[in-house]
């Protein structure tokens, strides 16, 4: 058995921005055009180095509804960091993004690292919110800002990733504290976590199919 790091994140923002499919893309390696909306949360795993070390991040998918926005809340306590996501096509998705913000910042840890994402950046023709628009948001609230393509993973490894290099500093200065999971233990001795990744989605009740990205 082995030790190591374990670093939790959120997922937030509407309905059908594409938290379901990158959290797909960055676990599993691959795009589905169609999920079911996620009700309550979804979970997926996957393990990186950082400065030489293992971590295991573990990633939580919240609903967008606003009927689910109560359990959403309940995963914020103890994640370390957050993407607030956004469709670059829609331009409400833009617009809630202070109200998604201010639920991470009231119920997270104070200092959760949080990355603006703008995600569906390849459909160039159908864009409505400009890209200045966000990083003015993401300036004037102290935020990373990346754009992503969940369809064809640009920039999606690189706004986990980024997010788990800001969580990390804030660990080696002290603000976060610094948890870590046993791999390889024995089934029932709650030590159990599988030394790889993984990814949980759909293992929701819900039905009606959305395209996601």
């Amino acid at each position: 058995m082995s030790q190591i790091n374990k670093i939790s994140m959120v997922v937030i923002g509407d309905t059908g921005v594409g938290k379901s499919c990158l959290l797909l893309q960055f676990v599993d390696r691959r795009f589905s055009a169609v999920h079911d909306l996620t009700i309550g949360v979804d979970f997926g795993s996957r393990i990186v180095d950082i400065d030489g070390e293992r971590v295991k991040l573990q990633i939580w998918d919240t609903a967008g509804q606003e009927s689910f926005r109560s359990i959403a809340r309940s995963y914020y306590r103890d994640a370390a960091g957050a993407l607030l996501v956004y469709d670059v096509t829609r331009r409400e998705t833009f617009d809630h993004l202070e109200r998604w913000l201010n639920d991470a910042r009231q119920f997270a840890s104070q200092h959760i690292a949080i990355t603006l994402v703008g995600n569906k950046c390849d459909l160039t023709k159908r864009r409505i919110v400009k890209r200045e628009d966000a990083e003015n948001f993401a300036e004037e609230n102290g935020l990373e800002y990346i754009e992503t393509s969940a369809k064809s993973a640009s920039g999606v490894d690189d706004a986990f990733l980024r997010t788990t290099n800001n969580i990390w500093n804030r660990l080696l200065q002290g603000g976060l504290v610094r948890k870590t999971t046993t791999i390889g233990g024995s089934p029932g001795s709650g030590n159990n976590d599988s030394d790889g990744n993984g990814i949980k989605l759909g293992g929701n009740n819900g039905k009606g199919g959305k395209g996601c990205c």
